[in-house]
């Protein structure tokens, strides 16, 4: 064991780049909600890009060194310590061993990215050690006290910016409408593309439900269950939009408004209750 975690405030797990190609067997992807960061993450301390690493919510995660490491922080900005000093966040540290290294709550976004030289090396279940915190499946949530191994060191570690600047006003998401938008009124196709919806206390890996206005049906028989995928919109039987996450549940039986395109579901990581969303069309290309 090389790194032992001493505390953990909210919600820390093991996340890498997920599982692909098995929602057949009923399993979302799963693997890190901000894409980007973990990439930018690795790229400091010299992994592959989707070697896994630790997604904190919120910060206040504490670990210790027992071997010498080499560490950095991506996504949320936040204030981090070694050994009581502190350090930059987006740079890669050497951390001795016997050094305790902390994240604080961020002052900018809801989830930080750790990244140890070699990654973290723990048990595969379908090809990741995700956390998967719909199926339970991967590595369960860390607790203080849990002790992780880190894998060999890839290669050296290089200085890249890693620039997270906040969106000021709304956070700017793209969808493509459908495939049940023909369930839904004009007036609330438009209300959808126009309003700037709120995130709601009730937001996590699976999926983040938004408050505003409720979008009327034009009918109000539920569709049969069917897949959904990342970024898909359900529109609950009271007119709630839910935005799907990477943990989400891989059918089901409210209407599917829009999806949002790919490269903006990680987007949604970041945002944070009360924060507020904007959709629009994807650019037609």
């Amino acid at each position: 064991m090389s790194l032992m975690v001493e505390q953990v405030a909210l919600y820390a797990t093991i996340q890498d780049l997920g599982r692909s190609g098995v929602g057949h067997l009923g399993v979302s992807p799963s693997g890190a909600f901000d894409r980007p960061a973990l990439r930018h993450a690795n790229a400091l301390v010299g992994n592959h890009d989707g070697a896994a690493g630790i997604e904190c919510l919120r910060g206040g995660l504490t670990v210790r060194a027992t071997r010498d490491h080499r560490i950095a922080v991506a996504g949320a900005v936040s204030a981090i310590t070694l050994d009581g000093r502190p350090v930059e966040h987006g740079r890669m540290h050497f951390v001795r061993a016997g050094s305790t290294f902390a994240i604080s709550t961020p002052t900018h976004g809801l989830r930080n990215y750790v990244a140890v030289a070699g990654g973290i090396a723990g048990e595969h279940t379908l090809g990741s050690q995700a956390t998967d915190s719909l199926s339970g499946l991967g590595t369960p949530a860390l607790q203080s006290g849990d002790e992780l191994r880190v894998g060999q060191t890839e290669g050296p570690g290089v200085e890249v910016d890693v620039p997270w600047a906040p969106q000021l006003g709304a956070v700017d998401v793209n969808v493509v409408l459908g495939p049940r938008d023909d369930h839904f009124t004009p007036a609330s196709l438009d209300r959808f593309l126009q309003e700037e919806w709120t995130v709601s206390g009730q937001c996590d890996r699976i999926g983040i439900r938004l408050n505003g206005p409720a979008l009327e049906r034009t009918h109000g028989a539920e569709v049969p269950s069917e897949p959904c995928v990342c970024g898909s919109v359900q529109i609950t039987p009271d007119g709630t939009p839910i935005v799907f996450g990477p943990d989400h549940p891989v059918t089901g039986g409210y209407p599917v408004l829009a999806v949002v395109v790919d490269g903006h579901t990680d987007r949604l990581a970041q945002v944070s209750p009360g924060d507020r969303i904007r959709f629009a069309r994807a650019p037609l290309r």
